[in-house]
């Protein structure tokens, strides 16, 4: 187990057993026996084997160690292909929803203004001694104000937000 382990972990980290050896200060012959099988490391040497190779003792001993195959790779790249593609569709799904929805606003907010130019404020003219007319007038009137102080903001609002969700051609 500690051959097979060594020796891919060595691998991995892209060392040839001369290199390790030099960072062991031992013979090149000892990690070929190491990795034979044929001998093993005494428990101070396992240690710094453990330091110059920055992988835990009992990785060393016990876990093995498989190197990863090209087949994993691809899959892997193919999933995350999917899900950036997946990402960038909701994105795009989200951007599209939000200029129709800015794009509506502005509709809403002219079509407001002509409903109130088309009746020219002509609540004024009402009889106010009745109460239900006097309340509706107010209700109106303050509707009124309101709208013509608050919808040129939103308008403008909503127009450059539909600018800026445009969709933009990359060339």
């Amino acid at each position: 187990m500690l051959n097979e382990n060594l020796k891919a972990i060595r691998k991995s980290k892209g060392l040839s057993q001369q290199e390790l050896a030099i960072r062991l200060n031992v013979v090149r012959q000892t990690i070929s026996k190491w990795e034979q099988g044929l001998s093993v490391p005494d428990s101070d040497m396992l240690l710094t084997l453990s330091e110059a190779l920055e992988t835990p003792v009992s990785v060393l001993l016990g876990e093995t160690i498989e190197p990863p195959k090209a087949d994993d790779l691809k899959v892997i790249s193919e999933k995350l292909e999917l899900i950036n593609l997946q990402l960038a569709q909701r994105k795009n799904v989200r951007r599209k929803m939000l200029h129709w929805l800015f794009l509506s606003l502005c509709a809403i907010t002219v079509m407001g203004f002509v409903v109130l130019a088309a009746l020219s404020s002509s609540y004024l003219g009402w009889d106010y001694s009745d109460p239900e007319t006097a309340v509706v007038g107010v209700a109106f009137h303050g509707f009124e104000w309101i709208f013509v102080r608050v919808a040129p903001v939103i308008f403008a609002g909503a127009f450059i937000g539909s600018i800026l969700t445009l969709e933009r051609k990359q060339f």
